[in-house]
């Protein structure tokens, strides 16, 4: 299984949406937490101004939904798959699959382990 989530900070490095963009963009960072099967992590940044998600990990997947506001004062929420990757240099990459529930839309995405 790969290594805990806890502590990494993440950006995304693919976007693919379906019927509406996705308001996650390169400015966006995530810092996630990790303890006995949950996971949870705020991130904002680009047109994000404050996201939050929670869920459950087993193994290399991740469930969680997310909520977030953003600049205009819109509100949105949806549910996400991860399978989470080590990378051969050992940092963390969640292949992720979403959908909006607060609207129509969904895609996949990827976000990866930033080091300071």
């Amino acid at each position: 299984m790969p290594r805990s989530l806890d502590g990494l900070l993440m950006a995304p490095i693919a976007d693919e949406t379906t019927q509406v963009p996705g308001q996650v963009g390169s400015a966006t960072r995530f810092d996630y937490h990790e303890r006995d099967g949950q996971v949870w992590a705020t991130y904002q940044g680009g047109d994000i101004t404050r996201g939050y998600l929670v869920g459950t990990r087993e193994d290399d997947r991740v469930d969680f939904r997310y909520v977030q506001l953003t600049r205009d004062g819109a509100t949105a929420s949806g549910h996400c798959l991860s399978r989470v990757v080590e990378l051969p240099d050992g940092r963390i990459r969640l292949e992720e699959t979403w959908e909006w529930e607060s609207r129509a839309g969904s895609g996949t995405s990827v976000v990866e382990e930033i080091r300071p």
